[in-house]
């Protein structure tokens, strides 16, 4: 299966996967998916693969789900959760990254096969999590905001508006912010710019894509009360 297809079906299963928690679990579904996918999408991230002879990471589906996530949250149970979720968020990726360091720190055994692997992967993650947590903080703190300034603009009609209009001005803050921190003299200059690119572009498509999937929660779903 190429690439192209595996993304677009990872996305479908993705954000279905947040509607079922959101079904089955409510507002503290939706904490258990910013959790689950922060930590994923920042491992995700070191991956880097071809889509239509771009330099992509991985990482940017699952990522864009967080703000699909704050979103219901935003919509069926106000600011006060949607805030809470982002923070939910924020500490289970400092603690991963913490925890993880701490996991190099000890010697292996002459038998361990993994150290050198996880070495390999987790070594780089701290400057990942730095980005990460720095981009996160500020994109989904506006994505929260600006989501609730737009449904009281609208006295709260025009769902995709607010849905869309907060989600891709808080994708670009966060891809310029984390590229930047991240990637920027990791990769020569020509590919940092692809991957800035790649990122927003793979982020956007992410953000029109869950409209549909919001109006389904909205109509189908309904609110979940824990």
């Amino acid at each position: 299966m190429d690439n192209i297809t595996l993304w677009i079906l990872f996305m479908i299963v993705d954000l279905s996967m947040v509607l079922i928690a959101y079904r089955f679990f409510g507002k503290n579904g939706l904490y258990a998916m910013i959790v689950m996918s922060i930590i994923v999408a920042n491992i995700q991230v070191l991956k880097t693969v071809n889509m239509f002879g771009l330099v992509v990471t991985l990482g940017n589906v699952i990522y864009g789900s967080i703000f699909f996530s704050t979103d219901l949250l935003s919509e069926f149970h106000g600011r006060k959760a949607a805030t809470t979720g982002v923070w939910i968020g924020f500490f289970a990726m400092i603690l991963t990254t913490v925890y993880l360091q701490i996991a190099l720190l000890f010697t292996p055994d002459v038998s361990d096969f993994a150290h050198p692997l996880l070495e390999g992967l987790f070594s780089f993650l701290p400057r990942i999590a730095i980005g990460s947590l720095i981009a996160y903080a500020i994109s989904q703190m506006h994505d929260v905001w600006s989501f609730h300034f737009w449904k009281r603009f609208t006295k709260g009609k025009h769902l995709w508006l607010r849905n869309n209009a907060s989600t891709l001005i808080s994708q670009f803050i966060d891809s310029v912010v984390f590229s930047t921190i991240a990637f920027l003299g990791v990769f020569p200059l020509d590919v940092f710019w692809q991957i800035l690119l790649t990122t927003y572009l793979f982020k956007l498509i992410v953000a029109v894509v869950d409209t549909p999937f919001m109006y389904y929660a909205k109509y189908v779903v309904g609110k979940k009360d824990d």
